[in-house]
């Protein structure tokens, strides 16, 4: 499975191709792919140093991760009982839970117990088959977190095997100390927060390797209004920060719209998205991504209309969101697997979603996320004979072998 796209995400009936190729191969020189193609050609026209056979089993490209916020420190286990018993998101958020507890102990950590607590983490996606995630902030709310939380991104890049692409999101949650007054709030991320940001971003090696630098907003009740997120948003692109939203997720406030047109990269959870922004949607280059994890483990049997926003056009990717409140979850194909079940992807576009879609959903596109010549040799082998097993076949991990730039992880 090649998941080839032709330098674009994937649409309406392209998601269906998954780029079967029978008894194949591929050649793998300095980390990238050579040649793919059929396995005959391709050792005739090569001299492979090493061989990896795969039998039978299922090749196909590693799975990219487009919305994580794998960095920070604890765990809200006492929270996950809440919702058993019935309290929604809003409501623990409002009494000082979700988010703000998660704050709490991440402005606590020192750096070392940040980075390791997170790099458990990263384990657990890589054994899981990602070998590309976006990662956010926004578990620090002030200057100095946010900065030590991108620190710790830039340290874990460095050092672990998954390509982490970072993502400032101090438009996370209004702060306790701020929640009388959010827009003094937003003055602080405007003037101060976004660009002392870049000011880091400029002098890290992601800068240098032309890695992308995304700004995110939280557009909803009791986060950022309309009005607050368009500052947010507009301050960042000056800077020349790439855009993320998080937008619709509880309730339509219009931030789908006011992100599309100021050119955002994705736009992130759209359970509650219209019609007419759909259409907008559908006619611009912003990928739509979805998080069936979070509808999944809240219970809920509401998910975002992800066979409306495919048969209209629009460019969709999977996420697993992992994050310690609403996705604990390190799997792309158990995202697969609930995306087929109450969202209706066919295994095709949910394989498409989670590979080629979600590299163009964190502006990687041209580099990671299907089997092409001159992109990064990112490779799963599967412990299956058809690439629909990992939709098909949940609980469980069908990954064999993961190759990162050709070399075995």
């Amino acid at each position: 499975m090649t998941c080839a796209s032709r330098g674009k995400p994937k649409r309406g009936a392209d998601m269906i191709d998954v780029g079967i190729i029978s008894k194949g191969a591929v050649a793998v020189v300095d980390g990238k792919f050579a040649a793919v193609g059929k396995a005959d050609k391709i050792e005739k026209k090569f001299q492979p140093e090493r061989v990896i056979d795969a039998g039978s089993r299922v090749v196909c490209p590693a799975f990219v991760d487009p919305h994580t916020h794998i960095v920070f420190a604890g765990n809200r286990l006492d929270e996950f009982e809440l919702k058993i018993k019935g309290a929604d998101y809003l409501d623990i958020l409002a009494n000082g839970g979700g988010i703000i507890s998660t704050v709490n102990q991440t402005r606590d950590a020192c750096m070392n117990d940040l980075v390791e607590q997170s790099r458990v983490r990263l384990d657990k996606m890589l054994k899981n088959g990602t070998c590309t995630a976006e990662v956010k902030t926004g578990y620090g709310l002030n200057t100095d977190t946010e900065l030590k939380m991108l620190k710790a991104i830039e340290g874990l890049d460095h050092s672990h095997p998954i390509d982490l692409i970072p993502t400032f999101l101090g438009a996370h949650a209004i702060p306790p100390e701020f929640k009388k007054n959010t827009d003094e709030y937003v003055d602080l991320l405007c003037g101060e927060m976004l660009p002392s940001a870049w000011e880091w971003y400029v002098m890290t090696h992601f800068f240098g390797n032309k890695i992308p630098f995304f700004a995110d907003v939280f557009c909803e009740k009791d986060a950022f209004n309309l009005e607050q997120s368009i500052r947010i948003l507009e301050t960042a692109r000056g800077l020349s920060f790439g855009l993320k939203a998080h937008v619709d997720e509880f309730s339509n406030l219009g931030g789908s719209r006011l992100a599309i047109e100021l050119g955002a990269v994705s736009i992130d959870h759209l359970d509650t998205i219209s019609d007419e922004e759909i259409l907008l949607l559908s006619k611009s280059e912003t990928i739509a991504v979805i998080t069936p994890t979070v509808n999944f483990n809240f219970g809920s049997g509401e998910f975002a209309d992800a066979r409306k926003l495919i048969d209209n056009g629009c460019a969709v990717a999977l996420s697993t969101d992992y994050n310690p409140g609403s996705a604990p979850c390190p799997s792309q194909a158990m995202t697969m697997a609930i995306a087929c079940r109450y969202q209706k992807l066919l295994p095709s576009e949910a394989l498409n979603a989670a590979t080629i879609n979600g590299s163009f959903a964190v502006g990687m596109g041209e580099r990671v996320g299907s089997i092409e010549a001159g992109k990064q040799a990112d490779i799963l082998i599967l412990d299956a004979d058809d690439y629909r097993q990992p939709a098909y076949e949940f609980g469980g991990n069908l990954v064999n072998t993961v190759i990162k730039k050709g070399e075995l992880a």
